[in-house]
C-alpha cells in the first residue's frame, strides 16, 4: 500500500533542510511558545511571525498545495474543541439562537477568542510542518534524544511511526475481506463485526510486537537506536538559532 509518510520530502536540498536537526527543533519550540504567548489583541505580530514562517517555507522548497492540505488538517480537531467558547464567554451579545428549548447567545469577546485560537493553531501546526517535512524522522528522535528526552518515549516514536503504516494495511486486508463475504445485515451485526475486526487487530498487532522483540533480542538490541549520519552543530546553526530567535523578540519589542 501506498501512505504518505510525515518526512516524505526530508530529502530534498535547500538551506533548512541542511540545519541541525537540535536547531530545528529548539527553534520550532521558540515559535510555538512565542506564537502562544501573544496577547490575542496584537494582530500584527500574528502578521509578522507569519511572514516569518511563510519565507522559511519558501526557503524550504517544500511544495505549497501539500503544506497547504496538511495545515488545513487541523482546523476541524480545534473546531469542534473551541466552537463552544462564543457562547459560554460572557460579554456584547452579536447574535441570540432558539434552538429548541434553550436560547443560546454569542458573543463578540466569545467570537474574537475563538479566531485567536484558530490563527494561533494554524501558525504551530505550520511550525511542526516545517520540522517534520524538512528533517528525517531518524534524525529528529536522535536530536530529541541528545537533547534530554527519555529514551523509552523515543522508542515508542520510533516504533509507532514505523509500525502504524504495518497496521494500516492490515486494516486495509481485513476490509477487503470483509467486503469480499457482502458486508452487510443488521446495524447490530454490522457492529458486531466491526468489533471482532478491532479485536482481531489487537491480537495481530500484539503477536506481531511479540515477534518483532523476538527478533530485535536474537540480533542483539541493547535498547539503543543507532544511525549511520551523524548529527553537527556548526556555524551556520549557531546564526540561525541567533537570528531566529531576535526576530520572535523583535515584535515583542516594537508593539507590545
Amino acid at each position: 500500500m501506498k501512505h504518505s509518510f510525515i518526512d516524505e520530502y526530508s530529502d530534498l536540498d535547500s538551506f533548512i533542510h541542511r540545519l541541525d536537526p537540535r536547531t530545528k527543533l529548539i527553534a520550532s519550540l521558540a515559535f510555538i511558545i512565542a506564537v502562544v504567548l501573544t496577547p490575542a489583541s496584537n494582530w500584527r505580530v500574528f502578521v509578522f511571525y507569519f511572514c516569518i514562517i511563510a519565507v522559511l517555507l519558501i526557503l524550504s522548497k517544500l511544495p505549497p498545495l501539500y503544506v497547504l492540505r496538511r495545515s488545513l488538517v487541523i482546523f476541524p480537531f480545534v473546531f469542534l474543541i473551541a466552537v463552544f467558547i462564543p457562547f459560554f464567554k460572557e460579554g456584547e451579545i452579536a447574535g441570540s439562537y432558539n434552538i429548541w428549548l434553550w436560547q443560546i447567545s454569542v458573543t463578540y469577546s466569545g467570537l474574537f477568542i475563538l479566531a485567536n485560537v484558530m490563527v494561533k493553531s494554524w501558525l504551530c501546526i505550520l511550525g511542526l510542518i516545517l520540522l517534520s517535512s524538512t528533517t528525517r524522522l531518524a534524525d529528529l528522535l536522535k536530536g530529541l534524544r541528545q537533547l534530554g528526552v527519555p529514551k523509552v518515549m523515543i522508542l515508542i516514536l520510533s516504533f509507532m511511526y514505523r509500525y502504524i503504516f504495518v497496521l494500516a494495511d492490515e486494516v486495509m486486508r481485513m476490509q477487503r475481506a470483509r467486503d469480499s463475504r457482502n458486508f452487510g445485515g443488521s446495524r447490530l451485526h454490522q457492529i458486531r463485526t466491526v468489533g471482532n475486526m478491532a479485536g482481531t487487530l489487537f491480537i495481530r498487532s500484539y503477536e506481531r510486537g511479540e515477534r518483532i522483540y523476538a527478533a530485535m533480542l536474537a540480533r542483539g538490541f541493547d535498547g539503543q537506536i543507532r544511525t549511520l549520519h551523524k548529527l553537527s552543530f556548526r556555524q551556520t546553526d549557531a546564526y540561525f538559532g541567533a537570528v531566529f530567535c531576535l526576530m520572535l523578540i523583535f515584535p515583542c519589542v516594537i508593539w507590545w
